[in-house]
């Protein structure tokens, strides 16, 4: 009988000292139980937390009837909870376009005669699985998550992302809504944003809209989303599509209005391409009532025309084209190299101008000390490698999208399983910490996948 005790008092000894092993590994400590982010750290190796997780576009709306991510919501909600239980990741950035203030059918008041805050909190109830992972992460105190504004959210202020995510860090720029570039604590030479500010259409913009108060920052690509929706969620047939209004150039030693030509003809391919209309041009369909606009304007009001004397103009934003005027809007938003207009409107549609800015703003700018930039925003998930002015190496990311993948009517479904749900990882490397990997990876039917890894000496 008593050494029947003695075999059971062992066996409950080493079931609660396994127990205790289990729950008590954290920082510094060698888990028992192997967490995606942290099976890649070499066997034997004390896990540290020093890995920067970076995220964008995941366009959390307020109404799931038409939001850009809803298939993806509970694996993004599995993806924070594997985040959330890492013993290896220090940081979690979501770089601009987290909230979703645009993505709103033309129609459709997008505050429902209610305020910002409401609409903030709407988007939490219409996302509580994701939003209520955020906060665990947050509110465990264990991994810092940081916010940096994008185009979509560049009207939602501090303090209503704060109203749903409470304890969150912001990286916003100074005095400037809508803007923001983080460097995480232990990379100062890695610069992470969500890169709209070098986008003609995305920008803020608080010089060229016509009769309108003081104070709305709201650019071209806002009025571009609003028709854009209506496409997606009712695409017009063959036969309903109406086309835009021919607009005809005018003077060709006129730079801008070779650049308003270059507006138009943007317009142009996405109205007979992308995002094909049936409404009336002239109809007054795209309500507002939000970042001091107040009201409803049709296509046309955004779209050029010719005036009698043959120039081109616009109601809306009026005189943006301009070198001068492409110029004073890079300057308002804190953008050290000046582009040219001419290549930014266009740009807008090129994921490749946008991609070029690590080039254009960092690498090759003499003032820049930074090595590594990720950017958000195109949506199209990629690492390559630069050089800077004093030819070192360095890394370009983009952090893709988590939105789903939209389907047309009529056409087969998709895995959305296997479709976007991108991130960027970095850290130093283990037996060198001079060297710092940069890996894109996707998490495509639930698990981590490795895209591409690439490492510089810094």
């Amino acid at each position: 009988m008593k050494k029947k005790q003695l075999i059971l008092s062992y066996l409950f000894a080493a079931l609660l000292m396994s127990m205790l092993i289990l729950t008590s590994c954290d920082n510094n400590e060698i888990a028992s139980t192997v967490n995606p982010f942290d099976e890649t750290t070499e066997s034997g190796v004390v896990l540290t937390r020093d890995k920067v997780v970076v995220i964008s576009d995941v366009h959390l709306g307020n109404d799931t009837t038409y939001s850009e991510c809803v298939k993806h919501l509970p694996l993004l909600k599995k993806f924070l909870t594997q985040v959330r239980g890492s013993k290896t990741i220090k940081e979690l950035v979501i770089a601009g376009d987290m909230l979703d203030e645009w993505y709103v059918p033309s129609r459709t008041d997008t505050y429902n005669g209610g305020t910002q805050k409401d609409f903030v909190r709407k988007i939490a109830q219409s996302n509580k699985i994701v939003v209520d992972e955020l906060n665990n992460i947050i509110q465990d105190k264990k991994i810092k998550v940081t916010y940096v504004p994008g185009n979509h959210d560049l009207l939602i202020t501090a303090e209503n992302v704060n109203e749903i995510f409470p304890g969150i860090n912001q990286a916003r720029d100074t005095g400037k809504q809508g803007l923001g570039t983080y460097h995480p604590e232990d990379f100062p030479q890695v610069a992470i944003e969500h890169s709209h500010r070098y986008d003609f259409f995305c920008a803020p913009d608080p010089y060229s809209k016509q009769n309108e108060p003081v104070g709305s920052i709201l650019p071209p690509g806002y009025f571009f989303t609003r028709i854009a929706v209506n496409s997606v969620t009712n695409y017009p047939a063959d036969s309903e599509i109406v086309q835009p209004r021919t607009v005809n150039r005018s003077s060709a030693s006129d730079s801008e209005q070779v650049n308003n030509y270059i507006y138009y003809y943007c317009w142009k391919t996405v109205l007979t391409s992308l995002i094909p209309v049936k409404d009336n041009y002239d109809e007054k369909i795209i309500v507002t009532n939000i970042g001091n606009l107040k009201e409803s304007y049709s296509i046309n009001d955004v779209l050029p025309y010719n005036t009698q004397d043959g120039k081109i103009d616009m109601n809306l934003f009026s005189g943006s084209c301009s070198q001068q005027a492409w110029e004073k809007r890079l300057a308002y938003n804190n953008v050290p190299k000046m582009t040219n207009a001419e290549d930014a409107i266009p740009g807008s549609l090129k994921t490749s101008f946008l991609d070029e800015q690590a080039n254009t703003q960092y690498f090759k700018n003499s003032n820049s000390n930074v090595r590594i930039v990720i950017f958000g925003h195109t949506h199209i998930p990629m690492v390559t490698s630069c050089t800077n002015t004093k030819n070192e190496a360095c890394i370009y990311a983009n952090s893709g999208t988590w939105t789903d993948e939209k389907v047309k009517a009529g056409q087969p479904a998709v895995n959305q399983n296997k479709k976007n749900m991108d991130f960027v990882v970095i850290e130093r490397q283990h037996n060198n910490k001079s060297m710092v990997d940069v890996e894109l990876l996707n998490f495509h039917n639930g698990v981590n996948n490795s895209v591409i890894l690439k490492s510089i000496k810094m």
